[in-house]
């Protein structure tokens, strides 16, 4: 079954409980939680304090995506916040992927690697073993409401045979652009979760927006 994980960076910031709250009445799966450093992309959102704050408004699984430089030195602050799934980008600053995967999962988190859109599949096909998921950002990190770069569904395609000929369970997770239209060419390119941030927080009705995602 297609998850769908709205992204509360398109939340209302003066009332970010309330907003995670509602989500799972909403029908989402997971919470995204957009980390950035400012060094990494040229944007600052959430940290550990804000993971903890909105642990107590959900029991969704809350998806950690580091935007960060030295993605490493926050697994043990956001295990201790309550964080589920946390992914690195394998364009960070991170030399040891491997170690950095074992960490997380050490801590008792899901763990993934995530590739800019210009970023191929290639570099992370030696990591599938180790991953949960691979998040594939179909928009450039650092800001929400970007369109969807259609040449993401053809990594889609690339990565779901890569994972399916090695007989692994790896999901994928799709981050950025995400609409109805574009969720269901993710969803039959071969796609697993769905980001979705303006689509599901600017929506009259965010209950319909998710079950049209999820198609």
């Amino acid at each position: 079954m297609i998850k769908i994980a709205p992204s509360i960076l398109s939340a209302d910031f003066a009332a970010m409980g309330k907003a995670v709250a509602m989500l799972k009445e909403q029908g989402a799966d997971w919470v995204h939680f957009d980390v950035m450093d400012g060094n990494f992309v040229p944007n600052i959102t959430f940290g550990p304090g804000m993971c903890k704050a909105i642990r107590a408004y959900t029991d969704l699984p809350i998806d950690v995506h580091l935007m960060v430089e030295h993605p490493s030195d926050w697994i043990e602050p956001f295990k201790n916040a309550g964080a589920d799934v946390l992914t690195i980008h394998v364009e960070s600053s991170e030399r040891h992927l491997h170690r950095a995967l074992q960490a997380i999962h050490a801590a008792g988190m899901k763990a993934g690697v995530v590739l800019n859109p210009a970023t191929p599949i290639c570099t992370c096909t030696h990591l599938l073993a180790d991953c949960d998921l691979v998040l594939l950002m179909s928009v450039n990190p650092g800001f929400g409401g970007q369109s969807f770069i259609p040449e993401t569904l053809s990594k889609i395609r690339a990565l779901r045979a890569e994972i399916d000929a090695r007989g692994l369970s790896t999901l994928i997770e799709i981050d950025g652009g995400v609409n109805p239209e574009t969720a269901k060419q993710c969803i039959e390119a071969g796609a697993d979760i769905l980001v979705a941030g303006s689509a599901v927080f600017k929506a009259n009705n965010p209950a319909d927006m998710i079950r049209s995602l999820r198609g």
